[in-house]
């Protein structure tokens, strides 16, 4: 086998280091130092000179060090503004995570998980971001209430949204779907079955989701000249859309279309139906919103929306990717996937 060569003035068994780098490839400790750590202002001759030197001698730079130099930590955050027993049984954030680590993976960066309900948890996340231990952050699933857009452009954090922020949206990149568009579909496509008493389960008033899918099926039922008043609120959870859809089965009797702006909310009301005995779709025809897996598991298979969230997660860290790359800071960018109708047999 060939043994490495020898480094004059170095105890056998060392690693070898940066200054040893540097003797080998004839330059400076300080250009040895920006070759290895990106290549910024050394010659060509230099850099090629550097890389040499690290192939022969072995050389792997300290990541300590190296953060010192590039002022990087080589790792992105998932930040998620919810309790985790919910980001760990909702679908929604599964499809989140393996998205964004899709895109970071290739780049050898490390994707961090931040949970954070809002109070003290939230606000130790704010101090954690702060002392910028990240490179960026991707944000998902955000409230009225957290004011993260603000808090992250004030830092000048690289960071991209994944849904329109509450407040702040002219301050930093979002990826969304056009939810009001998505839910017109939802409705429209009850109206044209025949439903002449539409109802919605809507999302939480604080999330900007909640309030365009709630709009979008107003929109659309008032276009049809019929009533928008069968209304009641869940939390995107399975739970919530069964306690909602109680509710509204007790207050509004006569429903005959069921507009549910997520497809765990839908899966509840689905339970909350049968047990009221009523028949779906021939008594309550339902449509959900997402197509993350779950509009397929159940019984009947759902109708809904699908909002394309894999690619959206992708392209949201794809942008703080190019902010990590780029020297200048630019405009934010906002990126809007249509939603489409995937039609099966609730509805």
């Amino acid at each position: 086998m060939t043994q490495p060569p020898s480094r004059p003035g170095s105890d056998p068994g060392q690693a070898p280091t940066l200054d040893e780098v540097a003797r080998l490839a004839g330059v400076s400790r300080a250009t040895a130092s920006r070759a290895i750590n990106g290549g910024n202002r050394v010659s060509p001759t230099a850099l090629a000179a550097v890389e040499a030197a690290v192939a022969t001698l072995g050389y792997t730079p300290n990541p300590a060090a190296r953060s010192l130099v590039t002022r990087r930590t080589d790792s992105v955050a998932l930040v998620v503004p919810e309790p985790d027993e919910r980001v760990f049984s909702d679908p929604f954030f599964v499809h989140t995570l393996r998205s964004v680590n899709r895109v970071l993976a290739p780049r050898d960066l490390q994707l961090v998980l931040l949970l954070a309900r809002p109070g003290d948890e939230e606000r130790r996340m704010l101090r954690y971001l702060g002392r910028r231990h990240i490179d960026g952050a991707v944000v998902v699933s955000h409230h009225s209430e957290d004011r993260l857009a603000e808090h992250l452009a004030s830092l000048g954090l690289p960071c991209a949204f994944v849904g329109r922020p509450w407040s702040g949206a002219d301050k930093v990149p979002y990826v969304d779907t056009d939810n009001i568009a998505g839910a017109r579909l939802a409705a429209e496509h009850l109206v044209e079955r025949g439903c002449r008493r539409i109802g919605t389960i809507a999302g939480p008033v604080d999330m900007a989701a909640g309030i365009d899918r709630l709009d979008g099926w107003r929109s659309a039922v008032l276009d049809a000249g019929l009533r928008d008043d069968v209304v009641e609120h869940g939390d995107f959870t399975e739970a919530g859309g069964a306690r909602a859809t109680r509710a509204l089965l007790d207050a509004h009797p006569d429903v005959d279309g069921l507009f549910v702006a997520s497809d765990l909310m839908a899966a509840g009301a689905l339970e909350a139906l049968a047990a009221a005995g009523r028949a779906v779709p021939d008594d309550v025809a339902v449509i959900g919103y997402d197509d993350l897996g779950v509009a397929e598991r159940v019984t009947p298979a759902l109708t809904t929306v699908r909002q394309p969230l894999n690619e959206m997660a992708e392209q949201a860290t794809r942008l703080v990717l190019d902010q990590l790359d780029r020297t200048r800071p630019t405009q934010p960018v906002r990126v809007i996937f249509p939603p489409s109708l995937v039609v099966r047999q609730s509805a």
